[in-house]
């Protein structure tokens, strides 16, 4: 449920009024809602207001109520009629007000109770009928609790609420009020009042009733007024029935509303491309079934018993990759832009957290394996005897890292946990342990293999993005939304540049280094500086038709703005390090012949500082009161705990030689899961939670959430886990058509396919029907040139992509 703010308010009804109209319960959503428009003049208006008066506030949207616990007044009755007058007819009459009402809201019947005999009941079922009257003809005879925001209702209509009666907290009542406020006669009139709504179409928005249910602490000390959190949470729930559809459909992204939305507000172009995405899978599997149980032969193919070749099933596998692709995209709409997921509200809970990690634990602690390295490095001991050690962060641990830190962040994401500061400062630490490894990483290849080729680069940053920058197009958001990809996609180029500049003088350590730090201070300058990215971005609205939040995009790169450096110079260091162990340095030199005569005794200190380090770090975390406070220190802080831990999950061979399988698991799709858990894993643009709504009532709260929970992750962990091969398929085939299926393109060479696959590929475009024609021929070069060149594929997609941003 959202949390309306003053400025949301005014935003929906846009100088419309606000009425409020009952008893002394309803005059307490009068204040809860002058409070979230000023809460210093509501306070203040609050101590010269009298209690049995009609009440009116006004900050550019006027809230009134009339005081009317009969419901039987002469105002009860003009509003109504003013509101059906200008519903139905479109004009104004002379006889009732001509300014419009956005919202009214009807509640009372706890008078009937206390201040009437035997007929109690009867009189109040006279008055409610006589106000059902008049909303059966103001609501048209809908049941709905909202309109669509694309009709006419949705714009002009003037919602009317009637709440339950409010349940008292009987035990605490003062005697008089307690010898004739009774469950026997607050019962009956609520059971009226449901059977009313249900018949003749009276909007009750009974989850008020709920709030209160079997709770002491939601009510005041007198037992029959709620306090003030609760009557703000009542306020929230006729705000988000009566604004959210139509705030969604007047300003679109983010769609952070978990309820009462129609997410009508797709472009045309969008929604046919979403029709395609949705016919794409089934042909295509059609056309792979067909192929593969009636193979045509042709130029390219070799008979092999019935199965056509190597070469022509990787075309089947690029078109699965795209059917893929489709199939999620699909999801992720169906998901999170239409109402056939339910949309649940984040609840935190220190049970839920912990209790989900500790299953995530035992998960990976089960499934340990060990490193299977044929090709483990040769290392001398300080006596010159050679042997084998397991490698120093392979990549099965770095996989197993980043995918129990994904693990961390989903749960993270799905419990709510962010406004927990505790939890808060370790997810930050994660996620600068994530870009570490992508400074460690990339500096690695760079140094060691000093390749810095236009495929080589394009492969990376695709591979990052492909997900991010189609994502908004089906959406309807920005790519910075997905700021994860952007993030290490920016990272990525300040860590190619700083080794692509000079890259001839690499093998000087100073020079390197020198180069690091250059690139530090221009990158902080940047960062701190909000004036060059002020006029990037701005250059881009106006002719690319982005909008992008500079402010949002500084924040994460202050955030994190030294840890990429750390990793480029652990990684160099290690580099370095181990050169000098694996004898494939000279130990020439005072520094390098210590570091191998002492090596064991370097071993042992920096085990022994890493194990002083985390619980200091741990203790001076826990000294900051908030997050803005923590955050000025994490990108000066961060690679205490990070350095920490990669030496003692690196400090002995045994360490090192195994790995969980299921955490590597995760890490080899954690960019896949960390891009689509914002659409199928959370909901509402990460601000609520999907929810079946098959199993009940439990399935809103935190016992019957789990439900949806077990369904609902796996199948966004296999998605991620097939959208990952997908990606990946799909950017070898960008970066190089005439490439065959890798796995990695990040630590794997590429294969390259033989003459005869690459005719077939170019042959198995034209049909039958033309292949001897003009057009076949053009087309033939026209393929053969976008398989040639690979900037022409890439200066494509940004074609592409720019004549989408414009339409």
């Amino acid at each position: 449920m959202h949390e309306y703010t003053g400025k949301d308010i005014k935003a929906c009804l846009n100088g419309r009024r606000i009425v409020y109209i009952g008893d002394s319960t309803t005059r307490q959503l009068f204040w809860a809602t002058a409070k979230k428009l000023n809460a210093t003049g509501a306070h203040r208006y609050l101590r010269e207001a009298g209690k049995h008066e009609d009440l009116s506030f006004e900050d550019d949207v006027t809230v009134e109520f009339r005081w009317d616990p009969f419901l039987n007044s002469s105002s009860l009755r003009t509003e109504l009629l003013s509101s059906l007058n200008d519903s139905l007819r479109g004009d104004a009459d002379p006889m009732y007000p001509t300014e419009t009402t956005g919202l009214i809201t009807v509640g009372g019947g706890l008078w009937y109770a206390r201040h009437f005999g035997s007929d109690w009941l009867d009189r109040y079922r006279d008055n409610l009928d006589h106000v059902a009257l008049l909303l059966l003809g103001t609501s048209k005879g809908s049941s709905s609790l909202y309109y669509p925001p694309s009709s006419e209702e949705g714009r002009k209509d003037h919602h009317v609420y009637v709440t339950p009666i409010q349940v008292p907290l009987y035990d605490v009542l003062s005697p008089r009020r307690a010898s004739t406020i009774t469950p026997a006669k607050i019962i009956p009139m609520n059971e009226y009042l449901f059977n009313l709504s249900a018949t003749n179409a009276i909007r009750v928005p009974w989850s008020h009733a709920l709030m209160t249910w079997e709770s002491e602490a939601a009510y005041e000390e007198s037992g029959l007024h709620v306090i003030e959190d609760v009557a703000i949470r009542k306020v929230d729930v006729l705000l988000n029935a009566r604004c959210n559809a139509h705030l969604t459909y007047t300003q679109g992204y983010p769609f952070d509303k978990t309820c009462c939305s129609t997410y009508e507000n797709q472009h045309p172009s969008r929604s046919r491309f979403f029709l395609a995405l949705v016919f794409i899978p089934p042909l295509i599997i059609g056309f792979r079934s067909y192929r593969t149980i009636f193979p045509r032969p042709s130029k390219g193919f070799r008979q092999v018993g019935s199965r056509p070749s190597v070469s022509a099933l990787s075309i089947i596998d690029l078109f699965e990759a795209f059917a893929v692709l489709s199939v999620v995209f699909t999801y992720c709409v169906l998901a999170d832009r239409t109402q056939l997921f339910n949309k649940a509200q984040k609840h935190f809970t220190h049970q839920e957290f912990y209790g989900l990690c500790a299953v995530v634990l035992m998960l990976g602690v089960l499934c340990i394996r060990r490193t299977i390295d044929k090709k483990l490095p040769q290392v001398y001991a300080s006596n010159g005897s050679q042997g084998t050690e397991p490698p120093f962060l392979s990549r099965d641990q770095s996989d197993e890292w980043k995918g129990w830190m994904q693990f961390i962040i989903l749960i993270y994401h799905y419990t709510g946990a962010s406004s927990i500061l505790g939890i808060y400062q370790v997810v930050r630490i994660l996620v600068a342990s994530y870009l570490f490894l992508t400074g460690f990483g990339h500096t690695v290849f760079l140094y060691r293999k000093q390749n810095y080729s236009l495929s080589r680069c394009a492969s990376v940053l695709v591979r990052y993005n492909l997900l991010s920058c189609v994502l908004p197009y089906i959406m309807d958001t920005d790519y910075l939304f997905y700021y994860f990809a952007p993030l290490v996609s920016f990272w990525y180029l300040v860590v190619y540049l700083t080794m692509r500049v000079g890259s001839s003088r690499n093998s000087s350590i100073p020079f390197l280094l020198s180069k690091i730090g250059v690139s530090a201070v221009i990158v902080t300058i940047l960062a701190k500086n909000p004036v060059l990215f002020d006029g990037i971005f701005l250059m881009l609205q106006y002719t690319c038709n982005v909008h992008w939040n500079v402010k949002e995009w500084q924040f994460r790169l202050q955030l994190d703005c030294y840890i990429v450096y750390i990793g480029m110079v652990a990684a160099i260091a290690y580099c370095e390090l181990s050169d000098i162990l694996h004898g494939q340095l000279s130990p020439q030199g005072i520094l390098r012949g210590a570091i191998r005569r002492h090596w064991t005794k370097i071993h042992f200190v920096s085990v022994g500082v890493a194990l002083t380090v985390l619980p200091g770090f741990w203790y001076f975390a826990r000294n900051f009161s908030d997050k803005v406070a923590y955050n000025r220190w994490v990108p000066y802080v961060s690679l205490v705990p990070i350095l920490a831990f990669l030496v003692l999950r690196n400090c002995n061979r045994h360490f090192r030689n195994f790995y969980s399988l299921t955490f590597a698991w995760l890490g080899r799709c954690s960019l896949e899961t960390f891009t689509l858990q914002f659409h199928i894993w959370l909901a509402a643009d990460t601000k609520g939670l999907l929810s079946l709504g098959v199993f009940g009532r439990k399935a809103t709260h935190i016992e019957g959430r789990h439900h949806d929970l077990v369904i609902l992750a796996g199948v966004f962990l296999w998605l991620s886990w097939m959208t990952a091969d997908a990606t990946t398929t799909i950017t070898n085939w960008i970066i190089d058509p005439k490439l065959q299926y890798v796995h990695d393109i990040e630590m794997t060479p590429l294969t390259v396919v033989d003459d005869a696959g690459l005719d077939a590929l170019v042959d198995g475009m034209n049909s039958e029907r033309i292949r001897h024609g003009a057009f076949s021929r053009q087309l033939k070069k026209l393929y053969e040139f976008w398989m040639g060149k690979l900037e022409f594929r890439l200066g494509s997609i940004v074609l592409i992509m720019w004549i989408l941003n414009m339409i």
